[in-house]
C-alpha cells in the first residue's frame, strides 16, 4: 500500500523535474543561438563551430571546410537581411523524445529583429550536448509592427475580466441560491472571441470561448503576441437578471404599499 501511494508522488516529482530542466535548457538555447550568430557576424567560424553538435552521430562525416563555407553563406544572408545589430527573443520550444537518448532534440524558434524588420530562426538542439544540430531561417524581412495599438487593445481586453469580477461581487452580495453555478457561468461563458495579433491585426471567431474570466494574452515574438477577449455573455446575463430582480422587488414593494399591506416606512 505504501508503494502504491508513493508512485503518484514520484511521477509528479519526475514531471516537475523534467519541466524545470526543459525550461532551463530553453533559456540556454536562446543564449547559445545569440552567441553562435554573433560569432558568424565576426567571421569567427572556429568559435561558431564550438556551438554546433559536431560529436553527434549525424555529423560524423561532416567536412569542416564545407561546413565553414556554408556558415559563411548563412552569415552573408543574415547580415544582408538584418544587419549585425540584432535583438533576440525566445518564441517557442518543442521537445522530441526518442528511444535512443542520443536522438532527443529540442526545436527552438528564436526571433531576430533590428530597428525596422524581424525574422525567425528555427534551431534544432541536441539535448545531450545542448549544442546546435541544424539552423534555418523561417521568416525574413517582415516589417516590425507598431505595438501602440497592441497595448491600447490590451486595455480594452482588461475591461472584460474587470466587468466579470464586478458581476461576481454583485452575485456574492445577492440572496441567490447556488451562487457557485452563477460564478462558473460568469467565468466560463465568454464568447464569441475578438483577437488582436501584433502582426495580423484583428480577427473574430464566433464559436470560441475564453474560460479565464474572458481574456487571453501571449507575448512571445511579434507573430505570437496577441490579446483575445470573449464577449462576457455570462456576466451580461447575470447583471441583467440581478437588475431585473431589483426592479421586481421594488415594484412588488410599491404595490404592497399602495394596497396598504406594508407601511411606507417599513420599505425604507
Amino acid at each position: 500500500m505504501k508503494i502504491k501511494r508513493l508512485i503518484p508522488v514520484l511521477l509528479v516529482f519526475l514531471m516537475l523535474s523534467t519541466s524545470c530542466e526543459f525550461v532551463g535548457n530553453t533559456l540556454k538555447y536562446k543564449d547559445t543561438t545569440k552567441a553562435f550568430v554573433n560569432a558568424l557576424n565576426k567571421d569567427d567560424y572556429n568559435k561558431a563551430l564550438t556551438y554546433m553538435a559536431l560529436d553527434h552521430k549525424s555529423a560524423k562525416n561532416t567536412n569542416i571546410d564545407t561546413l565553414k563555407k556554408g556558415l559563411g553563406n548563412f552569415k552573408m544572408m543574415l547580415s544582408q537581411k538584418f544587419g549585425t545589430e540584432l535583438e533576440y527573443s525566445f518564441v517557442s520550444a518543442t521537445k522530441t523524445f526518442s528511444t535512443e537518448e542520443t536522438n532527443n532534440t529540442t526545436n527552438v524558434q528564436i526571433q531576430l529583429a533590428n530597428k525596422e524588420v524581424f525574422g525567425m530562426l528555427d534551431v534544432v538542439f541536441d539535448d545531450k550536448s545542448n549544442k546546435i544540430l541544424n539552423i534555418n531561417v523561417l521568416q525574413i524581412n517582415q516589417p516590425k509592427p507598431s505595438m501602440t495599438f497592441f497595448w491600447l487593445f490590451g486595455l480594452l481586453a482588461l475591461c472584460v475580466p474587470a466587468f466579470n469580477i464586478y458581476v461576481i461581487r454583485l452575485i456574492k452580495k445577492s440572496d441567490l441560491k447556488r451562487k457557485w453555478a452563477r460564478y462558473l457561468a460568469v467565468i466560463l461563458l465568454n464568447a464569441p472571441s475578438i483577437t488582436y495579433n501584433a502582426v495580423t491585426g484583428l480577427s473574430f471567431k464566433l464559436i470560441s470561448f475564453q474560460f479565464l474570466f474572458g481574456i487571453g494574452f501571449s507575448f512571445m515574438g511579434y507573430h505570437n503576441s496577441g490579446w483575445v477577449f470573449g464577449i462576457p455573455l455570462g456576466g451580461l446575463y447575470w447583471l441583467w437578471r440581478l437588475k431585473q430582480k431589483q426592479k421586481d422587488e421594488a415594484h412588488l414593494g410599491s404595490n404592497l404599499e399602495d394596497e396598504g399591506i406594508i407601511p411606507a416606512q417599513d420599505l425604507n
